[in-house]
């Protein structure tokens, strides 16, 4: 077996909840497209998770749940504001626009990863004329790129925004679950109490092996959606096996216990490494990962030694960590850290 990284949360193997729950719907037949009893029992697990009769779709990706999801809210002539940062905008190789045939992104300066009211009203009256994509969607990572969170109140403050302006929020929560444990809130306290339409609620990076739920809030924005999943490929026949992992991960708040793990992991790597020279974090630590920043010659020094990491936000090296990350291997890079730190 290979050692730990923790240049990604995708590097990890599925947590036991969500393989026993495949494990179970994989014991004879069931009916296909999404009409089989898992389906059914995931769905309701997030309506009764979050409080609210929603919508919930079963998508294989992230990249699809946000991309299909900002198609459904836009026509080709809208615009989508996003972060500078945003994974929709960085990240997803033109899907959004894709998708939608042609809505445009409108990209924001953000502080660290943030939209704020302010940002969003300057777009929104930059340009009001016909000639101009029409503002209709704004949409937040949470977490941010750059692993920071936002507070009910911030969300608040975006979506009252978004009223003023007649715009739909969207929210990428691909570590949606970190959020939640960081912030010690009910998942509804950050969504639709807050004005949020949409959900993606990620799954991946949550200890599955694959799949994301999306939840439409507002279900009269969901309105032929499972046509929009299938005409993109999204529309899994063996549906059950997109599902079942759900079911096991909303049993006994798996997810929040999985992302409890990976938060304190990134804590813990915080702790541990701030008092190290020539080493700082870019970002404070509020969800599972850490950014480093550290002279070139430190990098080089744990890239020599084996260790993965990203530096594609603002040239820090990325640690993301997982549901199953060891404490000993977390222990062993701070080591190298210390270690490397001497080089300078």
């Amino acid at each position: 077996m290979k050692e730990q990284q923790f240049a990604s949360d995708n590097y990890a193997g599925v947590c036991p909840e969500a393989w026993q729950a495949m494990q179970e719907a994989n014991q004879g037949s069931a009916m296909a497209y999404g009409d089989d009893e898992w389906t059914e029992l995931a769905s309701n697990g997030f309506r009764t998770l979050f409080g609210i009769d929603c919508e919930v779709f079963f998508v294989f990706n992230g990249t699809a749940a946000n991309s299909l999801a900002l198609a459904s809210l836009c026509q080709s002539y809208h615009s989508v504001i996003c972060s500078s940062t945003a994974h929709i905008e960085t990240d997803e190789c033109g899907a959004p626009e894709f998708f939608s045939n042609g809505s445009k992104l409108l990209i924001a300066p953000s502080h660290e990863g943030k939209l704020t009211p302010d940002a969003i009203r300057t777009l929104v009256l930059s340009r009001t004329d016909i000639h101009f994509p029409k503002p209709r969607v704004v949409t937040i990572t949470q977490p941010t790129e750059t692993g920071l969170v936002y507070t009910a109140d911030e969300i608040k403050a975006i979506s009252d925004v978004c009223k003023t302006y007649h715009l739909k929020l969207h929210m990428d929560g691909a570590r949606f679950a970190h959020a939640c444990e960081f912030l010690q809130c009910d998942p509804a306290d950050i969504t639709w109490k807050v004005g949020v339409d949409v959900l993606c609620f990620g799954g991946t990076k949550n200890g599955m092996a694959v799949g994301e739920a999306v939840l439409f809030f507002d279900k009269h924005l969901a309105e032929d959606f499972d046509y929009r999943c299938k005409q993109s490929g999204q529309l899994a026949s063996k549906m059950r096996f997109l599902s079942a992992p759900w079911v096991g991960m909303l049993k006994n708040d798996a997810w929040l216990t999985n992302a409890r793990r990976a938060n304190e992991s990134a804590r813990y790597l915080a702790e541990q490494i701030k008092d190290i020279p020539n080493v700082e974090l870019m970002f404070p630590v509020q969800a599972n990962g850490v950014f480093l920043k550290a002279p070139e010659k430190v990098l080089d020094g744990l890239r020599e030694r084996g260790w993965r990491f990203y530096t594609f936000i603002g040239g820090g090296a990325r640690f993301m960590f997982a549901w199953d990350a060891q404490r000993s291997r977390i222990d062993t890079l701070v080591q190298d850290i210390k270690e490397c730190s001497t080089l300078i």
